[in-house]
C-alpha cells in the first residue's frame, strides 16, 4: 500500500548539481567513485557501503547496494540501485524509499567525469535530485511545515558541501 501524499514544499526535484575540477584522472576517480564498500573513507555522511549480494558486486546497471548513514544524531540504511554505468565517465544510481519503487525512488545521483585542460584533472559533474519517494527530509518537512523552505535550503546546502568534501578526499586518495 502506497503511503499516502503529504505535502511536498518543494521537495520533489529539489537538486544539487555541482562541478569541479579535481587534480586526480578520471580513472583515479572512477575507481574511488564505484568502489562502494570504501564510500565510508571518503564520505563526511555515508558510513559504510555493501554490496547486497557480494556474489554479484559488479558495477552494471541493475546491481544493488546499501549505503548506511548518519547525519547528527540519526543513523539510517538505504538501498540503491545502479541505472548508468559507462567506465570512467558515467555511474549513476536511486535510492529507494522503504517502497522500493524505482518509478518513485527517494532520490538519483549522478558522476559525470571529462579530462581536464591540465594533464592529470578531471572535470566532475556531480548531481543530487530529490525524488518523488519517502525520505528523511520528506518526514523532518512534514514536521516542520512552518519552516519547510528553511529545512529544504539547510538539507540542500549541506549535501552539496557533502559532495564536495567526498570528490576532495577521493581525489586525494
Amino acid at each position: 500500500m502506497r503511503r499516502s501524499v503529504m505535502e511536498d514544499y518543494g521537495v520533489t526535484g529539489a537538486r544539487v548539481d555541482l562541478e569541479v575540477t579535481v587534480d586526480a584522472s578520471p580513472e583515479h576517480l572512477w575507481d574511488r567513485i564505484t568502489a562502494v564498500p570504501r564510500i565510508g573513507d571518503f564520505s563526511p555522511e555515508c558510513e559504510h557501503g555493501a554490496w547486497v549480494d557480494p556474489a554479484n558486486a559488479e558495477v552494471r546497471e541493475g546491481t544493488r547496494f546499501q549505503g548506511t548513514n548518519r547525519r547528527e544524531d540519526r543513523v539510517w540504511t538505504v538501498t540503491c540501485v545502479v541505472t548508468e554505468v559507462e567506465e570512467n565517465h558515467t555511474f549513476g544510481w536511486l535510492v529507494l524509499d522503504p517502497e522500493g519503487d524505482p518509478e518513485r525512488p527517494s532520490s538519483r545521483w549522478h558522476y559525470e567525469l571529462v579530462p581536464g585542460d591540465e594533464p592529470g584533472q578531471t572535470v566532475v559533474r556531480h548531481s543530487f535530485v530529490h525524488g518523488p519517494g519517502y525520505s528523511g527530509l520528506r518526514e523532518m518537512i512534514k514536521n516542520n511545515p512552518g519552516i519547510a523552505s528553511l529545512i529544504l535550503d539547510v538539507r540542500l546546502t549541506e549535501l552539496r558541501e557533502h559532495m564536495i568534501e567526498t570528490l576532495e578526499a577521493m581525489a586525494r586518495d
